[in-house]
């Protein structure tokens, strides 16, 4: 199952299944308190039957659970359905006779938390069953509800692959022949040309960039000298951006991600800090505590939250899907992204790794 086909699975069956789970376990409640006010019911008949039996003499005097005394006291606004829960017993006071008195009559409470304690293992037994049972119905009911997606995503991306690896032929003909007609005089200094050059490397970039995220949910992850990757993309950077002035400072650091992928991460973040920087600008690159930080004194951005949504861009230049790729690049290798940047002062993009 892909990373995003987990996270619909998830969703559907957290839903689902947590929909079930609050109605199984609120009920078990509801059920729960029920029993516990039918049980007190019957402690409270229990004592007023006790009562009588005693009076009748059909009763012991005292016994295990009961016991009672006479008092000659009077109360006031005496109510026969008087009834008194305490921590270790139950108490109930009755008319002793017609003329005065009253019995205290008091009963331990063992029978009565046994009782309960047998009802709460009762109900939270029947509650695993039904949410073992629920769970299982959830897994395969989400299971199902994937399928049609999952169909739809396959066809999707068959036809993105096809499509992908058929652009493959022109787009590499278009370059090649491009890079001999730069190497032609008559072409340098025309104005049409640049602008055609311009967007022939635009389309190369982009058809290398959805190369690469058509595999972002089967990449392999190993351990990679990110240095030895980032060297090889500010090699071919500073051919491009001849006024920049790069500082890497080289390190043998390892982190567990995908070559490809970080090396396509690498290139939409430098060549964004060397298009968006001032003449005679500088990109550093550097690691510290297990984050690597590409940082420039640009031109900044003004909302930095936004630039890694898909179409966004703050220039006329750019297509604005570059950084969205690197983003999604980096949630398939668990690499956190963060940016901090200020206009006119320039911009870090860190970069949480993994060892």
């Amino acid at each position: 199952m892909l990373r995003y086909e987990k996270k619909a699975f998830w969703k559907f069956f957290s839903t689902y299944f947590g929909s079930v789970a609050i109605l199984i376990l609120s009920s078990g409640y509801f059920y729960f308190e029920e029993q516990k006010k039918t049980m007190i019911e019957k402690e409270h008949f229990s004592m007023i039957e006790y009562v009588r039996k005693m009076k009748m003499k059909q009763a012991p005097q005292h016994t295990e659970h009961f016991k009672y005394e006479v008092l000659d006291i009077e109360i006031k606004n005496f109510n026969i359905d008087n009834f008194e829960i305490q921590d270790t017993q139950f108490l109930k006071y009755m008319p002793y006779s017609w003329e005065s008195g009253y019995i205290l009559v008091r009963k331990d409470k063992i029978h009565y938390e046994e009782s309960i304690f047998e009802i709460k293992i009762y109900i939270i037994s029947v509650q695993i069953l039904l949410l073992l049972l629920f769970a299982l119905l959830s897994y395969f009911l989400s299971v199902r509800a994937l399928k049609p997606m999952q169909e739809a995503i396959t066809k999707l991306d068959n036809f993105s692959k096809d499509l992908i690896h058929d652009l493959n032929t022109p787009v590499t003909a278009i370059l090649l022949n491009m890079k001999l007609l730069d190497a032609k005089s008559a072409f340098q200094e025309n104005k049409a040309f640049e602008r055609i050059k311009r967007s022939v490397n635009d389309i190369g970039e982009l058809h290398h960039n959805l190369t690469v995220l058509l595999h972002e949910d089967t990449m392999i992850m190993q351990k990679e000298n990110i240095f030895a990757i980032i060297n090889e993309v500010v090699s071919i950077q500073k051919k491009i951006y001849q006024d920049i002035v790069f500082d890497v400072r080289d390190a043998d650091y390892y982190a567990n991600v995908n070559s490809n992928a970080f090396k396509q991460v690498m290139i939409n973040i430098i060549s964004n800090a060397c298009k968006y920087n001032k003449k005679q600008g500088y990109v550093k690159i550097y690691v510290r505590d297990k984050t690597l930080y590409i940082e420039d004194n640009g031109v900044g951005i003004a909302n930095p939250q936004h630039i890694f949504e898909r179409s966004y861009k703050e220039h006329a230049k750019g297509h604005g899907i570059g950084l969205d790729i690197a983003k999604r690049l980096c949630e398939a290798m668990n690499i956190e992204v963060i940016v901090n940047s200020k206009l006119e002062v320039g911009t870090t993009i860190s970069l949480l790794l993994k060892d």
